[in-house]
Order: C-alpha cells, then sequence, then structure tokens
C-alpha cells in the first residue's frame, strides 16, 4: 500500500515524480545502509524485541503522515525524513525474519512457503486495494490503515510463545559485526551464491524492472501493466505453494530452476506480448521466483547456526538490495545506447547463465541438506 499512497500523496503535494522518487528512495537508501545494524542488534537484543521495536517505530511514523496529509500538503523534506527513519526501522525489523522463522514452524521449509504465499497476495491486492481508497478518501486513509497494520504486527510478535534466548553480551557491536562477516566468508555455497546475485540481481531484477515496465505500459497502457503485476503475484502465491511440496537434498541445485524460470520476465516485454501472453509469461517468472526465495530462505536457516544468523542474513539482504538499486539506476543509461528491447533480450540470457553457473560452482551444486534439517524447530 505505501508506493501508492506515498506516490499520490507526493504527486498532490506538488513535488512531482522527482519528489516521489526523493521519498522512495529515502527509504531504500535507510534500509540497505542500516541492514547490517540491525542484523547485529536482532543477534544482541534478540530479533523478537528488535522486530517489536521496529513495528512501533513504523507505526508512529505512518500516523504521522496520515495526520500530516490530513492536515494539509507537508512538506517533501518532511516526507523525505518520515521516510528515511520508517526505512531504519525496517532494517531493524527484517533480519529478524530469518531467525523467527525456526523458532515458530515444525517445517521450516513450509513456513517460509506459507510467508512467501501471503506476501505475494498481498502485493496483489495491497496496491488495489490502496488504490480505491486514495480516490475515495486520499492518501491519509490509506496511511492511516497502513500505521495501524504495524500495531498489529507488534500485538502478534509479543504474543508469540518462544523459547527464552540467550543474548550474547561479552562481544562488541564492531566484534559481532565482524564476526558475521568472518561467519560470511568461511562459507563458500554462500558467497558463491551472493557473488552470482551480484550480477543476476543488478542486470536481470534490477535493470528489466523500470524497462519492463515502460514496454508494457507503452503496448498495454497502465491497465496492462497492472495485469501483468497481478500476474506476477498469483505467479508468486503458486511458487511458494510448489515450494512447500517440492523438497530436494541439493537446495541451490533445485533453486537454480526458479532462476531460470524469473529470467523469463524481461524476455516477454521485448515480444511485442498481447495480454494474455504477458499475464502467463509473467505468472511463470513470479512462480520461479518465489520458488527460489523459499529454497534460499531454508538453505540460510538450516545451515546457519542461529545465535549467527540474523547478521548473516543482513549481509545477504544488504548485498542484495544495493545491486538491484544499481540495476535501476543504469537501466535508463544502457537503454540508451543498445536499446530497450536489446537489452531486455541479454537480461534474459544473462538470468540463464547465472541459473547455470548455480549448477557449475561445485560449493552450490554439492550443497546438500539433511533430510531431518527442513523439520529442524531451532
Amino acid at each position: 500500500m505505501l508506493p501508492v499512497a506515498l506516490s499520490v500523496g507526493v504527486l498532490k503535494a506538488g513535488y512531482g515524480a522527482t519528489g516521489v522518487g526523493y521519498a522512495l528512495g529515502s527509504w531504500t537508501a535507510a534500509l540497505a545502509l542500516c541492514m547490517l545494524f540491525g542484523g547485529v542488534l536482532a543477534d544482541r537484543f534478540t530479533a523478537r524485541r528488535m522486530m517489536i521495536v521496529a513495528d512501533l517505530v513504523r507505526f508512529v511514523i505512518q500516523a504521522g503522515m496520515a495526520a500530516l496529509f490530513a492536515l494539509g500538503q507537508p512538506s517533501l523534506l518532511v516526507i523525505v525524513a518520515l521516510q528515511f527513519v520508517s526505512g531504519v526501522a525496517t532494517a531493524l525489523f527484517q533480519p529478524g525474519v530469518a531467525s523467527l522463522v525456526p523458532q515458530v514452524s515444525g517445517d521450516i521449509q513450509r513456513g517460509n512457503g506459507v510467508l512467501r504465499v501471503a506476501e505475494s497476495m498481498a502485493g496483489v491486492l495491497g496496491p488495489a486495494l490502496a488504490g480505491v481508497l486514495v480516490t475515495m478518501s486520499g492518501p491519509s486513509v490509506v496511511f492511516a490503515i497502513y500505521s495501524a497494520t504495524y500495531a498489529i504486527s507488534a500485538v502478534c510478535l509479543s504474543a508469540l510463545r518462544l523459547t527464552p534466548a540467550t543474548v550474547v553480551s561479552d562481544i562488541s557491536f564492531l566484534g559481532q559485526l565482524a564476526e558475521g562477516w568472518q561467519e560470511f566468508r568461511a562459507r563458500a555455497w554462500l558467497w558463491s551464491v551472493i557473488t552470482i546475485f551480484l550480477f543476476y540481481g543488478c542486470f536481470v531484477v534490477g535493470m528489466s524492472l523500470p524497462i519492463a515496465a515502460e514496454l508494457v505500459t507503452s503496448e498495454l497502457g497502465s491497465t496492462g501493466l497492472g495485469i501483468g503485476m497481478a500476474a506476477l503475484g498469483l505467479g508468486g502465491a503458486l511458487g511458494g505453494t510448489v515450494a512447500i511440496r517440492v523438497r530436494g537434498g541439493r537446495p541451490l541445485t533445485l533453486g537454480s530452476i526458479g532462476w531460470a524460470l524469473f529470467a523469463v520476465y524481461p524476455l516477454v516485454p521485448a515480444l511485442h506480448p498481447n495480454l494474455v501472453e504477458l499475464a502467463v509469461g509473467w505468472a511463470v517468472a513470479g512462480t520461479g521466483l518465489a520458488f527460489w526465495s523459499v529454497i534460499w530462505a531454508t538453505t540460510v536457516q538450516t545451515q546457519i547456526p542461529s545465535e549467527l544468523l540474523n547478521r548473516v542474513y543482513a549481509y545477504d539482504v544488504a548485498g542484495s538490495l544495493v545491486c538491484m538499486a544499481l540495476g535501476r539506476s543504469l537501466a535508463g543509461p544502457l537503454a540508451s545506447v543498445t536499446g530497450e528491447r536489446p537489452l531486455m533480450v541479454f537480461a534474459c540470457v544473462l538470468g540463464l547463465t547465472c541459473a547455470a553457473l548455480l549448477l557449475a560452482v561445485p560449493a552450490t551444486r554439492r550443497l546438500v541438506i539433511p533430510a531431518t534439517s527442513a523439520s529442524n524447530t531451532g
């Protein structure tokens, strides 16, 4: 709901597309900058405690946004500052998700699959609901509802029955940050996947998002783009469901299928699709992306010791955010040189190449998860 409400609110306030970019970009920048610190804090003070604090901060921030838009037109500087703080809070929240899933789910892969299905359906329904509410009542109502979800989240997290965690406090903050990096470097399969994803996330995921949106809009209009994004979300729900049921002893080999399927995403808009072809192609891409996400999350959660999981996961997320942001920044300049459709074909080929590299690198191809690990409760 946030991108819709924030975009409409900033545009109505007269700050234009540049203002929208600053507002959304400040949130993303804060998330990327603070993610590593969020991982350390989650390991230092327990994940649930940091997640509740983050939810309460975001509740206050977004309630403030609702009040500002209800009272008039807030300044762009205030909007950017508030969204930056919200991004910092999200960086405190997100690493804890990795360690919380093994604590609340007896079947880790199934738990990740359920989360992915829920996220995909929210991705379909949230923007549509926000669009209707913004049209009927203005952005302040959407921000009010949005803020309330954080209060609900904090209550639900507080109600979870978890085994009391042992907090490590005899290592300095910087020492814990360095320890997380050492654990990250020590696992060849982990840094191999992240290294390959630096190219995949930049030139396949990040770069293709703005160019694909422009191609689809130019041929099928904004309605076509909306239908395509809905199909991507529905594909994500399907991919999460499939990942719940499909298990394999070599998870990263299995997960390479997801990377290959998502490579369809940039290719489809380059082929002048009709609406049906776009929906089918992007549903396939969404299925692949969700399938990989579940397999990857489960692999990390079952291979990394619980006391280090939040920090290692934070390195993973921070790297992914940076490379995808770089891809979005490079999309326009590269397209002006190569043309949009050739660039999308290149993105598809590179995506398939990266999927093949997952199979070619011994550390990723040979990684094996014992049969009991997927049902490990942490």
